[in-house]
């Protein structure tokens, strides 16, 4: 293909198409999420050394993908963004031009469009698969601060933890966008500014960052606007509320309130009296766009609170919204079922009391009955492989590792930290790796991989609140969860005739997953774990 129909065909390129005026250029494509590496000089082309991670994807960047095209010449240096989400940049520059570090270094908006100085948009970043918005939590830099790679900028609420957000260039802070606990922020949404020159910081001082700053175009010719007006009509036959032909009854005077059908449901589900929400539509019909608005101007906290009732509302997490939603997703999409054994437990007891004081005197955390559930549960997955599988619509995908997570409840919200090859490691071990990952729950300090990756879950109300028995939700993708309960004493026949004895016994409810584990395999797996349990000596062969 000719330079000619390349730049043609390439909707990103078509736009530069008048601009070409000299020989030759390069073309540089590099995958970067704002990486701390430099720019180093080669063959006359400045790249990038160094592995970049982009935020969006979590996946690592690439070094520079070189190719020649002969484009019919360029003076000086082009850069076409795409998307964020695209994580990808393509950036043209001419054989005799060069690009600085500013230009090269991110994927966040840098624009000297406006008559600003040269300075980059930071946006908030992706900081978990699941994440798509966060809160600020605090800012340990300050506007006009000097920031260098690798020094912590700011605390990010993720839906799973607070993470600390870190620079990747070096610079100054001119200019916080979201200050000390800002919360709901999309991801991508621009956050803070930096500049390269100290001199540079007091003209950001009054700067609002645009709304189009990560699509902002580089060529001075717009191919792509002419979409825009599809879209725009696209949108007006969409509006549905207002061609009901029933209104004419709402010009009647009366009390009768009149509603579409999308209205009065979505009123009805939020238990927002139709009478507190003022109507749009013709002669005063409510539309579901009123209650939505109603619902977003906080009308539905005063619809849910009786009168005379004295009350306080709590902010949610973005832990707890994200619990929320996904046990909410779980209990709806999943068929759940659940078995329940009893395991006597003296034996379990009567190992852990031998084996403390050899953890004392090696100065190793003490063993909990936890501990060896979580041990006994591990080697009864490796038994019963089906357990540690997930549904994947077309194909049952079955686990080789055991990662079992547990469910550590904090002022912060439900944490579910992960021992990973639990199967494998040695019950100090898993002892020690569970103290410390309950300490990072409660201060709210998990790091993604702390929590990530889990096949197998374990919630234990039994031990610290006296629970004996309880049915836990799944916790997707995983097929199967234990409930661990209290062990208690109770009155079983003896080994002689017309005698008793006292036995501790254990309660453990597995939820599974009706898809992926069918009632014999949930049976199996409960008759390996009551196994290990009744006999704890067989854990350690």
């Amino acid at each position: 293909m000719s330079s000619a129909q390349l730049v043609r065909h390439s909707r990103k390129l078509r736009g530069l198409y008048n601009a070409l005026d000299s020989e030759r250029s390069g073309i540089v494509r590099y995958f970067s999420a704002a990486s701390g590496s430099l720019p180093t000089k080669g063959n006359g082309v400045e790249k990038r050394i160094g592995g970049a991670r982009c935020p969006q994807c979590q996946q690592p960047g690439k070094e520079l993908e070189r190719s020649k095209v002969s484009l019919g010449g360029l003076n000086g240096s082009y850069i076409l963004k795409t998307s964020p989400r695209n994580c990808m940049l393509n950036i043209i520059i001419g054989p005799n031009s060069s690009l600085s570090c500013g230009q090269v270094a991110s994927a966040r908006s840098f624009s000297t469009s406006t008559g600003l100085p040269p300075h980059q948009e930071i946006g908030m970043p992706s900081l978990s698969p699941t994440m798509t918005e966060g809160n600020i939590a605090r800012w340990l830099k300050k506007e006009g601060d000097k920031v260098s790679p690798g020094e912590v900028l700011c605390e990010v609420e993720t839906d799973k933890a607070t993470v600390e957000m870190e620079c990747m260039e070096e610079g100054y802070l001119a200019k916080i966008i979201h200050g000390d606990g800002a919360k709901e922020i999309k991801v991508g949404e621009i956050i803070a500014v930096t500049v390269e020159e100290e001199g540079d910081i007091e003209k950001f001082k009054d700067y609002k960052p645009s709304t189009s700053a990560s699509a902002a175009p580089v060529a001075p010719s717009e191919p792509t606007e002419p979409t825009e007006p599809k879209v725009e009509e696209k949108e007006i036959p969409k509006a549905p509320e207002p061609k009901a032909p029933k209104t004419k009854e709402a010009s009647r005077p009366g009390d009768r309130i009149f509603s579409s059908p999308l209205a009065r449901k979505l009123a009805e589900d939020n238990n927002v009296p139709l009478s507190s929400v003022k109507g749009t539509g013709p002669d005063g019909r409510i539309l579901k766009a009123d209650v939505e608005d109603y619902l977003a101007k906080g009308g539905r906290k005063e619809a849910l609170v009786a009168p005379g009732l004295s009350y306080t509302d709590v902010p949610n997490t973005q832990i707890r919204k994200v619990t929320a939603n996904r046990l909410l997703s779980s209990k709806q999409t999943i068929p759940h079922y659940y078995l329940t054994v009893d395991t006597r437990v003296d034996n379990l007891i009567k190992l852990r009391g031998e084996l403390n004081p050899v953890q004392e005197s090696s100065g190793g955390k003490k063993i909990s009955i936890n501990d060896l559930v979580i041990k006994a549960a591990a080697l009864a997955l490796r038994k019963v492989p089906q357990c540690n599988s997930s549904w994947m619509n077309d194909f049952i995908r079955q686990y080789h590792n055991v990662n079992i997570n547990i469910a550590v409840q904090t002022e912060h919200g439900l944490f579910v930290p992960v021992i990973r090859d639990a199967d494998k490691k040695g019950l100090g071990a898993i002892a020690e790796e569970v103290k410390q990952l309950a300490q990072r729950s409660r201060d709210n300090s998990l790091k993604p991989e702390d929590y990530e990756g889990g096949t197998f879950t374990i919630s234990n109300l039994g031990g610290p609140f006296g629970i004996k028995q309880f049915c836990a939700i799944i916790n997707p993708p995983q097929s199967a969860i234990l409930a661990i309960g209290s062990a208690e004493q109770r009155v079983i026949p003896g080994s002689t005739n017309g005698q008793y004895e006292f036995g501790s016994f254990m309660s453990a409810t597995m939820s599974c997953d009706h898809r992926v584990i069918d009632g014999a395999i949930g049976a199996e797996f409960l008759k390996a774990f009551k196994g290990y349990i009744e006999n704890p000596t067989s854990m350690l062969l």
